[in-house]
């Protein structure tokens, strides 16, 4: 099942369903037993009434004809069976109010009589089809010399009408209750659960280290379950603020305190290069130490850039530009940057100028890092395509090469910051890369209020497309 609401409605369902069956059938049973019982007792007051009979004309007139005609007569406004057997085993007087019972049926009963070592009650079905018969056995020698035993009995649908008919009453009304349950029980779970939902709610908004700061709400004298996971998130969320701003804050400052030593050692660096008393054979590991100062001065750049985008103080400085151009300028690097690996460059742009409120260094700087990394992944006698289009209500950009292709299982990642897809993209004839340039695409194009895609296969290329929205203010984007 796919909520918890559902989980408890099915659950509550089942629990009642199972409760009603049990309740049912335990009180079937136990009206069977009792209805049963109060045969048992019926059956032995008619025993010890025809008992008394059959003792008090014995006495009086000592004959049996007698006797059998004046218990015959007691049992004519009885539907209940009597089997007399004789001293001699034989069947001397059967009583059959409802004319079931044939020959061997009342021998059947007869043979139960005989077999009794005593007082007995037992349950016999004699006729097959029929109700089964609640009989009670008594010795009757004492009683009367001619008269061995006698058996009273009485079909058992006279005491099990009742629990029957309440069997079939809980049959007809346990849907109907279970229908209501059904109705009670998915109010009851959506009622329990609404405020579960809103929970729910609130923590998808937190979705960045920009919302750390938001908290549950909480009502102060809730004790529930509700209220104790609201407080150990928002205890959660205060340790994740603290640990990200401190991340932030650390980030930022080391990124700023490394600028100025970078820039003295790149300036002393290139002074020593210009030096023209420096012995050739030293240029080279200069050049080498100038380009590693410049990578790492691109980092820092980077890394400083994302840190104050986190913490938000990298507005946007935003006015109205002509994309066009910006697109045309960077096709002109792709097309610089690409002729010594002999790149074809299509440029497909409309050919009038698309206006656009947009930080226009930001959108030079996101154009940048997706033609330098297409010209970078695109092996010698590739191409490279930079397009724009024009919509009503956002344009797109468009870059994709014939490169080298990105895994599928990769695409997901290539935004995160300082992620490589595999050691093939992570070094190049070019340099290294600081695995930073994506992610700042990213944000430029999330701070515009656009987005950006990506599609791609090994071996094929890849495509990116930023799609950005004709205003800021209706994007909701922050400027300055």
């Amino acid at each position: 099942m796919r909520s918890i609401r559902q989980r408890l409605t099915v659950g509550f369902i089942a629990a009642l369903g199972l409760s009603i069956a049990l309740f049912g059938t335990i009180l079937y049973f136990d009206r069977r037993q009792a209805n049963l019982q109060e045969l048992d007792a019926r059956l032995e007051v008619e025993a010890d009434f025809t008992l008394r009979i059959i003792h008090e004309v014995s006495r009086s007139l000592g004959r049996l004809p007698p006797i059998l005609e004046s218990v015959q007569m007691s049992f004519q406004n009885l539907r209940h069976y009597l089997v007399l057997v004789g001293s001699d085993g034989s069947t001397v007087l059967s009583i059959d109010p409802r004319g079931e019972l044939d020959t061997r049926a009342v021998e059947q009963l007869r043979d139960l009589a005989l077999a009794a070592p005593g007082p007995t009650h037992g349950t016999v079905e004699v006729v097959r089809g029929r109700p089964a018969i609640r009989y009670y056995v008594v010795p009757l020698g004492e009683t009367d010399p001619a008269l061995r035993m006698m058996l009273l009995g009485a079909s058992v649908d006279e005491v099990l009408f009742g629990p029957a008919a309440l069997a079939r009453s809980m049959l007809f009304i346990a849907p109907v209750l279970l229908l209501v349950s059904v109705l009670v029980g998915s109010w009851l779970a959506g009622t329990s659960l609404k405020p579960l939902e809103s929970t729910i709610d609130d923590l998808t908004e937190i979705t960045d280290g920009k919302s750390l700061h938001r908290r549950l709400p909480v009502d102060p004298q809730a004790t529930d379950e509700l209220a104790r996971l609201s407080h150990a998130f928002n205890a959660m969320f205060a340790r994740l603020e603290q640990s990200f701003v401190a991340q932030q804050r650390f980030v930022a400052e080391a990124s700023h305190e490394l600028k100025t030593p970078l820039m003295v050692l790149r300036a002393g660096v290139e002074r020593a290069i210009t030096n023209p008393k420096i012995p050739s054979e030293s240029l080279e590991p200069l050049d080498e130490s100038l380009e590693e100062i410049n990578r790492m001065t691109e980092l820092v750049d980077s890394l400083l850039t994302l840190a104050r985008a986190d913490e938000g103080r990298a507005p946007l400085a935003v006015e109205s530009h002509n994309l066009t151009a910006l697109v045309d300028e960077a096709a002109e690097t792709a097309q610089i940057l690409g002729d010594a690996k002999n790149l074809k460059i299509e440029l497909d742009v409309p050919e009038r100028p698309v206006m656009l409120e947009m930080d226009r260094n930001r959108i030079r700087q996101l154009l940048l890092n997706l033609v330098t990394n297409a010209v970078k992944y695109t092996p010698a006698g590739g191409e490279i395509g930079v397009g724009l289009t024009d919509g009503a209500d956002a344009v797109q950009i468009i870059v994709r090469d014939t490169g080298i292709g990105i895994a599928s299982g990769d695409l997901p990642h290539i935004f995160d910051r300082f992620w490589r897809a595999d050691p093939a993209r992570a070094r190049d004839t070019e340099g290294t890369g600081t695995g930073l340039g994506l992610a700042i695409t990213k944000w430029i194009a999330e701070a515009h209020g656009g987005t950006i895609a990506v599609q791609s296969r090994p071996g094929k290329g890849t495509i990116f497309t930023v799609s950005l929205p004709r205003s800021l203010t209706s994007s909701g984007a922050s400027v300055s």
